[in-house]
This record gives C-alpha cells, structure tokens and sequence, in this order.
C-alpha cells in the first residue's frame, strides 16, 4: 500500500517520464560509498546492465537526475543501486541521507550498452571495473542468461581501499545463495578484487594485472592473454581506466561493439563523455 509520503510526492511528481518510488533499504559501506533499493514499479523493464535516471526534488519543482547503473538483475523485485558519496554533490549530498520510507525519482526508460545483447558469443566473459562501475556487473552476474552465453564470467574489480570492495563477502562466495544463480556461478563465476592504495592480497591497477598476467591465474582456464576469438570485454568506471584499455583493446584486434552492432567489447558511452 502506498504509503501517505509517496503519495504526496506522487502528486508532485514533475513528469510523465518519471515515476516516485519508496526507498527500501540503504546500507553505508564506508564513509564515501554505499547502496540502496527501492520499489520497482510492476510496468518497469529492464536488461541485466541497464541504467536508468535517479533523483529527488529540487529547486524551482526540477528535479535533480543522474543516470545510475542498475545493480539488481532484471528479475529482481526490487531496484537496487551503488553510489558514492560526494559532500558538496547538487544530488548525493542529499541522496546519502535517504532512509527507508523516503520517496525518490524513478525514470521510466532504461538504456545501455553494457548488456549481453551488444557482445557477439565467446567462451570468457570480463566485466572490469573501478569504483561504483562495479554496479552493471552486479546485475549481469545475478543473470542466469549470462551463464547460458558464456563458460567463463569473470568480475575485476579495482578499489582504492579495501573498504571501498562493495558486495565483496556475496561476490567471494561465487554468489552463495542466490536462488537462480547459485548451481552456475559456482562452476563459472570468478571474482578478482584489487587495491591500489591499501596492502591486499591483490594490489595494482587493472592494466598491470594484465601486464603481470595475475589476471589470467587461477582458476581461469583459456589463454594467459586477452584474445579476440574467445573472449569479451565490458569495461565501466573511471574514464582514465577506460581510455587505456579501449586502446589496448583496439590493438589486439577487438572491436566495440554497441546494441546496434554487436562487438567484442562494449563500454558505457554515457558515463564516457
């Protein structure tokens, strides 16, 4: 049942293009990170990867919007999300103060390239990501579809600190408990966190995993090297990390690809710039 706050934001709801939802939980990672979920309208839509507009009030009735990536798998009940904390941020100065029962903007359109359907088949899936980026991956490694396209899914993820590996314990225990996922995740899913700033048991950036070839160890099995044949590439986070690898890509061979024109990698352009 609606609850009288959501329908009074309802009422104020500042366009057809955005639906008021009520936040279910929030959980602070650190002091610069957390998440949260809220309601999932019954009409929303959505593939495993997609972002869609968040946001709350603002001045003049405009609302203040920015695109989040969608952390929970298209068939969850609820939508859940991965943010960072910025203090003099116009949007999450506020949205970090959420508590359940708030009520925040939903945008009624998903979009994104960072799905399945924008990759051509492979046997090694890799999702590489920096920070908050981790959020699309954590959608698309709860998917049963993923684990029927590819043998391999591997998440990278790279933190400054080891406090910032968000859903780390879920993520190591190869999504332990997940109703749908859990039998296939087991035999097919790898996660590698790494730390740039703090001592971990894996530290450096994405490109020098690559370059150590630490990437490739245990238990993944295939070639020590990225190789366009066999292997796709999604990569989110930092436009620095981005940029790099794009270009180490491009010269191995591998070509982007985009919901239009299916490729070998895919990268989010709308976070891009």
């Amino acid at each position: 049942m609606m609850s009288d706050r959501i329908a009074e934001a309802a009422k104020l709801a500042p366009s057809a293009s955005l639906t008021v939802e009520e936040v279910r939980s929030v959980r602070h990672w650190n002091a610069h990170l957390f998440s949260f979920t809220i309601t999932r309208p019954p009409s929303f839509r959505f593939r495993s990867g997609e972002f869609v507009m968040i946001g709350l009030p603002g001045g003049e009735g405009r609302p203040l919007l920015r695109a989040y990536s969608i952390a929970s798998p298209a068939y969850a009940d609820e939508l859940e999300f991965l943010s960072i904390k910025v203090p003099d941020g116009p949007l999450t100065s506020r949205l970090q103060l959420i508590q359940p029962g708030d009520p925040v903007y939903l945008g009624r359109k998903p979009t994104g390239t960072l799905v399945a359907d924008a990759l051509t088949p492979g046997r090694r899936l890799f999702m590489l990501s920096t920070g908050t980026g981790l959020a699309p991956f954590l959608s698309l490694a709860r998917d049963p579809d993923i684990y029927e396209r590819f043998n391999q899914i591997v998440i990278v993820h790279c933190v400054r600190q080891v406090s910032d590996l968000a859903f780390r314990d879920e993520l190591e225990s190869q999504l332990a408990g997940d109703p749908l996922v859990q039998d296939q995740a087991l035999l097919q899913f790898h996660y590698l966190p790494t730390v740039t700033r703090e001592p971990f048991r894996t530290t450096g950036r994405i490109d020098a995993l690559i370059e150590d070839g630490s990437l490739f160890g245990h238990p993944l099995t295939g070639p020590t090297q990225f190789d366009p044949a066999s292997d796709r590439i999604m990569m989110c986070g930092s436009m620095a990390m981005i940029r790099d690898l794009q270009s180490r890509f491009e010269e191995l061979g591998f070509k982007e690809g985009s919901n239009a024109s299916p490729g070998d990698f895919v990268i989010e352009r709308a976070f891009v710039g």
